[in-house]
């Protein structure tokens, strides 16, 4: 074996401690954070989100530390709220991947081998890069022909890392996913898989020039949309060209209103482009932060990089419509069932909770007069009802409550009172109408509802007539759910174990302790051996009781559920 192949062999190894190392600590972190006595003077829900935001924050700055895949990684992950806590994913969701940019020369070094003898068409290439990722950096250009280009050049050697970081992760998911206390309603391996397929087509920057361009077809004929062109004859898996489009940051409040730029009317435009999006194309920018909008000087909105696009399929946009339409009338039961219909939730589980807590919603956020962070309340509520419940939400889902959640904020901080609801209402009928409906359904839904409750009330003297015949023959019978006190019962047998273990294993420490002061400290050996299954018990106890009680929180109504519904 050469010396360069025992040297690679080496620092993948360090490599995959590293990570492991990091794996473990979190896992034993989010043990210790479970455990109600870890909480110095008890545990309360105020010290439990300022832990939870500690140990985002520490994941984050461990992401960040592990480079450009666990970056990517991470960003995926905060779309996972069904995953995470949601103050994980809020934290996540800052996680922007920027990093040192690499030298200049090799800059051009991937350029040459890239694109060769077309290297000649480029000039004017600026030596600073006008923004550095973890998997790319951007510099500005001059073509021969005059024309002003960005050039994105991929990292040299980023494959190196990346590919090994995939497999370790993909093994990590198997170890999660054997575990069934971590494995209980999530498929790891599932989202290791679609995390390297997601992440494996983002080094390609020829997939990425196929999106900016069918985004930028979309809306070629709005001239208060800009979106940079391709020039394919310059762009490869590694290097992506595309037209220079200068703009102002979206958020820079003084620059736009120095030249003459309404902010609220930018907060407009960029709502109304990307309900357009997702109601009209079914294809949507799915990182529109800040730092991808900017605005021209004759106040066009500008969008920047489309590595990470999303697309909404026409069975899912249908489900999506005859969900709007059940919110529309607020028909909870309705909702839940679509939900389901979709895959959303699990048909087995006990929908009541799940459709008070959508009662609350309705009643807190889709009740006229809209708040103008309507988006962010009704986003939190979502992030709160998947948690730690069987729900399986679609990343483009949540890449799109994000985005209207971004768009939300920003519009607020361009015009105070910005309401995206009031823009959002001329493209929520098309999506209601979208399964081969017409604009009469509503209408029709309304009175359908009326009609089915007016025929139950007519019908309710004669069924009350008929169970009390029925009860009066011995004929009916009275079923009643248990479920509060079985959980009880089966919280109050797993403590007496746990509290049984625990005095065992104390039992066995001492006896250890004084066969090892004795003359024959060899007989230490036996309570250790004994107590090594009693600590296996213990520890597959605990977390069977950890389980128990997220899905008691889970399925339990809050208060302030019980006083609004």
């Amino acid at each position: 074996m050469s010396l360069r192949k025992v040297q690679d062999a080496l620092s993948q190894s360090l490599r995959a401690s590293k990570i492991w190392r990091i794996v473990i600590t979190l896992l034993v972190l989010i043990w210790w954070d479970s455990r109600h006595w870890s909480y110095p003077g008890g545990q309360t829900n105020q010290k439990i989100q300022s832990r939870q935001k500690l140990r985002a924050q520490w994941l984050t700055k461990q992401l960040l530390d592990l480079g450009s895949a666990f970056i990517k990684i991470g960003q995926l992950l905060s779309a996972r709220p069904d995953v995470l806590p949601a103050n994980w994913v809020a934290e996540l969701a800052h996680l922007q991947d920027k990093v040192p940019p690499f030298s200049f020369a090799k800059a051009q070094a991937v350029l040459e081998q890239e694109l060769n003898v077309r290297c000649a068409e480029i000039i004017d290439l600026d030596e600073k890069p006008l923004a550095a990722a973890s998997l790319a950096q951007v510099h500005r250009a001059s073509l021969r022909s005059g024309r002003q280009v960005v050039l994105k050049i991929q990292r040299p050697g980023l494959e190196k890392f990346f590919f090994l970081d995939l497999k370790i992760l993909y093994q990590i998911a198997v170890v999660l996913q054997r575990v069934p206390s971590w494995s209980d309603g999530r498929d790891w391996v599932g989202m290791a898989k679609e995390c390297r397929r997601v992440l494996t087509r983002e080094l390609d920057f020829r997939i990425e020039a196929q999106y900016a361009a069918r985004f930028r077809q979309q809306f070629l004929e709005d001239p208060r949309i800009l979106v940079p062109g391709v020039i394919w004859e310059l762009s490869t898996r590694k290097v992506l060209c595309l037209d220079y489009l200068p703009g102002i940051k979206i958020t820079d409040q003084s620059a736009l209103q120095a030249n003459g730029i309404d902010p609220s009317s930018i907060a407009e435009i960029g709502a109304a482009s990307y309900l357009q999006q997702l109601v009209r194309f079914g294809f949507f920018h799915a990182d529109p932060h800040p730092g991808n909008l900017a605005v021209s000087r004759n106040g066009s909105l500008i969008y920047y990089d489309f590595g990470m696009m999303g697309v909404i399929s026409d069975p899912l946009r249908k489900r999506i419509g005859s969900m709007v339409r059940a919110a529309a009338v607020k028909d909870a039961s309705g909702l839940v069932r679509e939900l389901q219909a979709a895959g959303l939730i699990s048909k087995e589980i006990e929908v009541g909770p799940v459709r008070r807590l959508i009662r609350v919603m309705f009643k807190e956020a889709l009740t006229p007069p809209f708040s103008s962070n309507m988006i962010e309340k009704l986003s939190g509520d979502i992030y709160e009802l998947v948690y730690g419940k069987p729900f399986r939400l679609p990343v483009e889902l949540i890449f799109i409550i994000r985005a209207l959640s971004t768009f939300e904020g920003v519009g607020r901080s361009l015009d105070p009172s910005f309401n995206l609801m009031a823009i959002a209402q001329p493209y929520l009928l098309p999506l209601m109408t979208s399964s081969n409906s017409n604009p009469n359904d509503l209408i029709n839904e309304l009175g359908r509802q009326v009609g089915a409750f007016s025929s139950k009330a007519a019908a309710l003297p004669k069924r009350l007539d008929e169970s009390l015949e029925r009860l009066e023959q011995g004929d009916l019978q009275l079923q009643i759910r248990m479920g509060e006190s079985d959980r009880q019962l089966r919280r109050m047998i797993s403590a007496q174990q746990a509290l049984s273990q625990s005095i065992l294993l104390g039992c066995l420490g001492i006896t250890a302790a004084l066969l090892g002061s004795s003359n024959k400290p060899i007989l230490t050996v036996l309570p250790l051996i004994l107590a090594f299954p009693v600590s296996l018990g213990w520890l597959k106890l605990q977390f069977k009781m950890a389980r128990e009680q997220r899905i008691e929180n889970v399925s339990s109504p809050k208060k302030r559920m019980k006083t609004k519904d």
